[in-house]
């Protein structure tokens, strides 16, 4: 079990200010932690594969295929504020 002292030191080091019954029950909690990893350690895991990710993934993205892009005049249609071929926004430091 992590007692109040191993809390205190995890907690300096994150710069966490705790109460006392946050302490407690990060000992808690924290000791819970421990025990469910320490657990997974007991497992026979050799004939396991090592995985990235839980489930099977694929890639689900459309094929990438060049095509033409929208002309200037068309991107530029919508602006509110375009010049010289290009949109106009404010100078840094502007309101």
């Amino acid at each position: 079990m992590i007692d109040r002292e191993q809390v205190l030191h995890v907690a300096r080091l994150a710069r966490l200010e705790l109460s006392e019954a946050e302490v407690e029950r990060m000992a808690t909690e924290l000791s819970g932690i421990l025990d469910h990893i320490e657990r997974i350690g007991e497992l026979d895991l050799d004939h396991v594969e090592p995985t990235s990710h839980v489930v099977a993934l694929e890639n689900v993205l459309r094929a990438d295929e060049p095509e033409s892009s929208l002309s200037r005049e068309r991107a530029l249609a919508g602006a509110p504020d375009a010049a010289d071929a290009g949109f106009r926004v404010p100078s840094p430091g502007a309101s």
